[in-house]
């Protein structure tokens, strides 16, 4: 199948996309990556009447360290993050997830910051960004404002932006001494939407407890869940496997499947048991190596 008929516009400067945004409302979509934009149009999913495409804007394409935090601009591809050490050196998670997104066709094209605005939550990043407590970064006509990732999502496909706002910059907090962090995904062959997915993220403490925790899950609920019973049954305890089994049956409790062709409701949520261990075995290992 082939799009809707739509408007297509191409700003220079993000003042221009935002006022874009402003004029045209809902029925504006901004196109940056578009792999996940693009396939809805094409089934008719989605057919807004005008397209905002980003990616002529300099400026956005960034993937830097700074201020404490990991920044990633709205322009910055899965493959641009995945070719850079930092990642792969501090932030093991984040490149878990990169190395399980669709394939290397996709992730050339698409963006980060896209994949979590897109509010999909079969889409890898929601939940990523959930357990690092990432921030997110809107830019308006009135200028900047930081939301916490806990407040972005706020139902399937929808998320605390405006019309008229552009998602700049995905920030995740510097890892702090003793960290680590995995992401585990079922799929039922590569490139797939997860069958479930489990984003974990600890700090083991000079007294050789967990001192912090994020657990969250992909593709087994409307939105991407914090497993936030999970994330309290690890903290103050030692990393080991009684920790991990406790954290993962809360996990699966707070585990939302349905029904459907990736398998039963019942099958989802010993997945996501069985993926919250493994995550969080991996996550231990990095922090303590």
């Amino acid at each position: 199948m082939i799009p809707g008929q739509f408007s297509y516009h191409a700003p220079a400067t993000l003042p221009q996309a935002i006022a874009l945004l402003g004029e045209h409302g809902y029925d504006a979509k901004i196109l940056s990556g578009g792999q996940s934009l693009i396939p809805l149009m094409r089934f008719r999913l989605a057919q807004p009447a005008h397209l905002v495409d980003i990616n002529r804007i300099d400026g956005l394409a960034y993937v830097r360290e700074e201020d404490g935090a990991l920044r990633i601009g709205a322009l910055a591809r899965e493959a641009d993050l995945d070719a850079e050490p930092l990642v792969h050196e501090r932030y093991p998670l984040l490149a878990d997830a990169i190395a399980v997104i669709a394939d290397p066709l996709v992730r050339n094209l698409a963006t980060v910051c896209g994949n979590v605005a897109h509010a999909d939550p079969a889409n890898d990043h929601p939940a990523v960004m959930l357990a690092y407590r990432a921030e997110v970064v809107a830019e308006g006509p009135s200028g900047r404002r930081v939301i916490p990732i806990d407040d972005f999502f706020v139902d399937t496909f929808v998320t605390a932006l405006e019309p008229n706002e552009v998602l700049v910059e995905l920030r995740i907090p510097a890892p702090k001494p003793g960290s680590g962090g995995a992401y585990q995904k079922l799929e039922r062959k590569v490139g797939d939407y997860a069958i479930a997915g489990v984003a974990a993220q600890i700090v083991v403490g000079a007294d050789g407890l967990i001192s912090e925790a994020g657990v969250a899950l992909t593709n087994v609920g409307p939105m991407p869940i914090r497993a936030s019973e999970a994330e309290e049954s690890l903290t103050g305890r030692h990393p080991n496997e009684k920790t991990f089994a406790d954290a993962a049956r809360l996990a699966s409790d707070a585990a939302d499947p349905v029904t459907d062709l990736r398998g039963p409701a019942d099958y989802k949520r010993a997945v996501t048991r069985t993926l919250t261990a493994r995550a969080l075995q991996r996550a231990a290992e990095r922090a303590l190596s």
